[in-house]
């Protein structure tokens, strides 16, 4: 049987900032999306797409920047481990 594989990353655990963006920008981002487009005339549902991709990037964009401060500032993604952890243990 093949050991799993463990990592130590040094730095910022770039998965874990984009699976954070995901999972973020789908519970905050969605509502954001639904409250602007009260606002907005969307008469197709070409225009409601073009939207929700427009807006839904931009916060998308903000999001991983603030996530990616975030786990540089605090070490958040590590897995709980200190930085002189041995990944083989």
């Amino acid at each position: 049987m093949q050991p799993v594989e463990r990592t130590n990353p040094e730095g910022v655990d770039f998965g874990w900032v984009m699976q954070m963006t995901f999972v973020t920008t789908i519970l905050v981002g969605s509502p954001i999306v639904a409250l602007l487009s009260l606002n907005a005339t969307l008469p197709t549902w070409s225009a409601r797409a073009a939207f929700a991709i427009r807006v839904g990037a931009v916060i998308w964009f903000v999001t991983a920047i603030v996530l990616y401060v975030y786990a540089k500032r605090t070490g958040a993604g590590d897995g709980g481990a200190g930085p002189s952890a041995d990944p083989e243990n």
